[in-house]
């Protein structure tokens, strides 16, 4: 029986409608613009005048290759995911074995669970693009790192046409790297879908409310609140006994 039940649906409807929503507020919305994604965007341009203005950009090639080399080894994970997934859809026989001997209910059937196989294989792959893509874009921004205008020519029109033009490209590759792991984030709340609609219910919310604290109440969203007094914390005075040759 391959048909999906009206939880199965549910939960799916719901998956779908937290991921959607939370992308368009995240980078559509007003209250996106908040975020911390949405406030290290002010830094790529700073950054972009920064480097401006210096004659050896080691440092910054150095940061280039980190960004570059971090969306590498998520690119190259979602591979390994991947085929991880098309192997247990090869092996539904021996899968459904182990799970009828878990003690969380029966399993399901062959056709249930290839589609939730499918499911996750999907988003994995759509996760492998977009690392793929922000990659690229990690490489184009290199690019332009190395072109960058010399320091005498940092007022120029050109060369702050150029800063922006940058600053911009760096926050799209961000932008598709952070929608690559948005991906991974909702994958592990898919995994509750094999046991079952209600828990790929919970296991999605718990996700949702993961991901938007660590966007807006964060300990490092806090430390971009201008309301915030950060003030290291006054040095306790002990108290030393002078010795008698000291004293004198």
């Amino acid at each position: 029986m391959t048909a999906l039940t009206l939880p199965d649906l549910a939960a799916c409807a719901w998956f779908l409608g937290a991921w959607i929503i939370y992308s368009i507020v995240i980078e559509k919305s007003a209250k996106g613009r908040t975020s911390l994604n949405a406030l290290m965007n002010d830094y790529r341009n700073e950054w972009m005048e920064r480097l401006l203005e210096r004659d050896m950009r080691m440092v910054d090639a150095q940061v280039t290759a980190a960004l570059q080399n971090g969306t590498a080894f998520f690119a190259s994970t979602s591979l390994i995911a991947i085929g991880g997934a098309l192997t247990l859809l090869r092996s539904s026989d021996e899968v459904m074995t182990v799970m009828s001997l878990l003690p969380f209910g029966a399993a399901p059937s062959r056709g249930l669970w290839d589609i939730k196989m499918m499911g996750l294989i999907i988003i994995f792959v759509y996760a492998f693009f977009k690392f793929a893509w922000s990659y690229r874009l990690f490489n184009y921004f290199a690019v332009m790192v190395g072109a960058a205008p010399l320091p005498a020519e940092k007022d120029t029109p050109a060369a702050q046409a150029f800063a922006h033009r940058a600053a911009r490209l760096c926050a799209d590759a961000g932008r598709h790297f952070n929608r690559g792991q948005r991906a991974f984030f909702f994958a592990l709340g898919y995994l509750g879908w094999f046991l079952g609609p209600i828990p790929f219910a919970v296991s999605t919310a718990g996700i949702l409310v993961v991901m938007w604290r660590r966007q807006f109440a964060s300990d490092a969203r806090k430390a971009f609140d201008t309301n915030a007094e950060f003030m290291a914390p006054a040095p306790k005075h002990r108290n030393i006994r002078t010795s008698p040759s000291r004293r004198r």
